[in-house]
């Protein structure tokens, strides 16, 4: 099988002309065209300088371009593009693709710690006691009123108990409510529960002096 390195050496012969000869007029290096005419396109810097070097080759001594590449062509498919090219070309793949695996893993990472983070936001008090906060009164507090104000904060979407009875929340999660207590100590027991049934207490335990 005739190759196209072959036929621009018995080309390049027949016209007289030196392998310097032929890079001075096109500008590719001796080692190259040399590499060319023995079909040896490893040796070459990638696929595409192989092949444009080859057109020009040809160009330059007034050979059919198309017939010229078409034989390139089926040499180099013949030795499979992948395993002609510069074995430190091929290496380089590697890295970037690792570098590309790299950045995916570290992008798919995030994107799972986004979503746990919000699915966790939305439904952590699935799993935890919900908020409270008791303002008033302070545990141990003595007064001399018999009502007192029982206040604080917790969830929004939570509902709110004061010794068993329901108590309204605003939208920021804050209550407030006054209550009768009698003489003496007594207990008071705030009670929040979640819409998961999650529940949290406190109890504030007072004295009422008359």
């Amino acid at each position: 099988m005739i190759r196209a390195g072959q036929k621009l050496r018995e080309e390049r012969i027949k016209k007289g002309l030196t392998i310097n000869d032929v890079s001075k007029g096109t500008k590719i290096k001796t080692s190259f065209l040399d590499a060319i005419e023995k079909g040896e396109y490893q040796k070459l810097p990638s696929s595409t300088y192989a092949q444009g070097f080859v057109k020009n080759y040809a160009q330059f001594l007034g050979l059919e371009e198309t017939e010229i590449l078409a034989l390139f062509r089926r040499e180099f498919d013949e030795e499979k593009i992948f395993k002609v090219l510069p074995e430190g070309l091929a290496k380089d793949d590697f890295p970037i693709s690792r570098f590309k695996f790299h950045q995916t893993a570290k992008i798919i990472f995030f994107v799972f710690i986004v979503l746990l983070a919000y699915i966790f936001f939305q439904y952590k008090y699935a799993f935890i006691n919900p908020p409270l906060t008791v303002s008033s009164p302070s545990e141990g507090e003595i007064i001399s009123s018999q009502t007192i104000t029982v206040s604080g904060k917790t969830d929004s979407n939570a509902t709110v108990y004061i010794n068993n009875d329901p108590t309204s929340l605003n939208s920021n999660g804050t209550f407030k409510k006054n209550i009768n207590v009698f003489t003496g100590k007594t207990t008071i027991t705030i009670k929040v529960v979640n819409s998961f049934g999650k529940e949290k207490t406190i109890d504030r335990h007072i004295e009422v002096k008359p």
